[in-house]
C-alpha cells in the first residue's frame, strides 16, 4: 500500500541505521513528542537499533494522557445527568476519573455514546430535542479544527441543545515547560507530524532559536522515524539548530490555513491545566465568549469541580521524559489496561500502553524471575 509499505521497507530501515552509526560520535538524547510516534518506536524496536548511548525519551504527546483528572470528572458528572447525552471518542471511555470512568457510568445507566466524528453529535442532538448533547472534545492542535467546526455548524444549523466540553492543549507551551526545567536532558526533538500539518512550522522555528535545539517534524512509520533521527543526529554532530521537515508529504511550512481559520473564529488561547505538567499559561484552547452558548463548562456551571492526581501514578514523570513506563513500580501489576491508575496506560497513544503491549515480560519470564528469587 503506497505511503505505508514503502515506509516500512526493511532495506531502507537498515540503510538508515547504518548511516546513523556512521554519523553518531556522542550519546545524544532525543525526544519524540507524539504518542503515535512513541508507539511506532516501541512496536518496531527502533530505540533498540540506535548507536550505544543514544537515547529516545517520550514526551507529553498523547492528548488523552495529558487531559487533567478534573476535566474527566466534569465529563463524568455530565454523563450522570438524566438530561444529558455525553458523546466522546472511544479512547476516553476507559480513562479513570477520581472514582470511576465513562464506561462504568454507561453500564450504570448513563447515556454515554461513542462517535467517530464530532459532526455525528448534531444528528444525535436533532434526534433527541429534549436532551442536552455534550461532546467531550480533547486533543492537541490536530483535533481542534473539527471540534471548532462542529460548534460552527451547530450555530449555522440552529442546534440549540448541543455544547462542547473542550480540553484542547497546545504543544509548544508544554515543550517550553520541559526545556525550562533544570533537569531537562533533551538535545533534539522530533516534532509531532499531525500537529504540524495544521499549525505549520513557524512556532518551531522560534523554539529552535530560543532553546538552540534542532527540531525535525517527523512522520509515524519506521522509516519516517529513523530518517528523522538521522536528520537530528546530523544537525547535532554538525552543531546546527534548525527546523527540518521529514514529513514533507503531509506538512506544508505554513500548515493548513482553512483549519487555522475555523479554530481562530471559534476558539481562543487560554491557560490550561495538564496532567503531569500542572497549569501552563496560554497552553490551551477554549471557546470564545461569542460562542459561549456552546460552552458546556459555562452552560452546566462545572467550574467548581477540581481533583488531584493519584499519588501512586507516576505518569507525570513518564510524560516529562524523566522515567520510562516500565520503571514505574506499579507498571503491569497494580496498573494495567484493565485497571489503569492513569490515562497513559489505557490510551491508544499512551506510552505506558505501548510498553505494556510491546515491552512487558512474558508470563513465563516473570515466573522464572520469581523462581530464581
Amino acid at each position: 500500500m503506497r505511503y505505508v509499505d514503502e515506509y516500512r521497507d526493511e532495506k531502507l530501515a537498515r540503510a538508515l541505521v547504518e548511516r546513523l552509526n556512521k554519523i553518531v560520535t556522542r550519546p545524544w538524547v532525543l525526544m519524540e513528542v507524539c504518542g503515535g510516534q512513541t508507539h511506532s518506536l516501541v512496536r518496531y524496536g527502533i530505540d533498540d537499533l540506535l548507536p550505544g548511548g543514544m537515547e529516545m525519551i517520550h514526551g507529553p504527546g498523547c492528548p488523552v494522557c495529558v487531559t487533567p483528572l478534573e476535566i474527566i470528572d466534569k465529563a463524568i458528572a455530565l454523563a450522570r445527568r438524566k438530561d444529558v447525552i455525553l458523546v466522546s471518542y472511544g479512547d476516553m471511555m476507559r480513562v479513570p476519573g477520581s472514582e470511576t470512568d465513562l464506561l462504568r457510568v454507561k453500564a450504570q445507566g448513563g447515556d454515554v455514546r461513542m462517535v467517530y466524528s464530532p459532526l455525528e453529535c448534531l444528528k444525535i442532538a436533532r434526534e433527541n430535542p429534549l436532551k442536552e448533547v455534550v461532546f467531550f472534545g480533547v486533543g492537541f492542535e490536530t483535533t481542534a479544527p473539527p471540534n471548532a467546526m462542529v460548534v460552527w455548524q451547530a450555530r449555522r444549523q440552529g442546534v440549540k441543545n448541543f455544547s462542547l466540553l473542550a480540553s484542547h492543549v497546545l504543544v509548544p507551551p508544554a515543550l517550553r515547560a520541559i526545556f525550562d526545567s533544570p533537569d531537562n536532558r533533551v538535545q533534539g526533538l522530533i516534532a509531532p507530524g499531525h500537529v504540524c500539518t495544521i499549525t505549520g512550522l513557524d512556532e518551531y522555528h522560534a523554539f529552535a532559536r530560543e532553546y538552540k535545539v534542532p527540531i525535525v517534524a517527523g512522520g509515524f512509520e519506521p522509516v519516517d522515524l529513523l530518517e528523522a533521527i538521522v536528520m537530528l543526529a546530523a544537525q547535532l554532530e554538525e552543531g546546527r539548530t534548525e527546523v527540518e521537515n521529514q514529513y514533507s508529504r503531509s506538512i506544508r511550512a505554513d500548515g493548513n490555513a482553512h483549519a487555522q481559520k475555523i479554530v481562530a473564529e471559534v476558539l481562543e488561547v487560554c491557560d490550561r491545566k495538564w496532567r503531569g505538567l500542572g497549569m501552563l499559561p496560554k497552553s490551551g484552547l477554549g471557546i470564545r465568549p461569542g460562542w459561549a452558548e456552546f460552552d458546556a463548562e459555562k452552560k452546566f456551571d462545572l467550574g467548581n469541580i477540581t481533583a488531584e492526581e493519584p499519588a501512586e501514578c507516576m505518569s507525570a514523570l513518564v510524560m516529562r521524559g524523566r522515567i520510562k513506563p516500565n520503571q514505574c513500580p506499579a507498571f503491569g501489576t497494580r496498573c494495567t489496561p484493565e485497571n489503569p491508575l492513569g490515562a497513559p496506560m489505557v490510551s491508544s497513544e499512551g506510552p505506558c500502553s505501548a510498553y505494556y503491549r510491546y515491552r512487558r515480560p512474558a508470563a513465563d519470564e516473570v515466573a522464572n524471575v520469581g523462581g530464581r528469587a
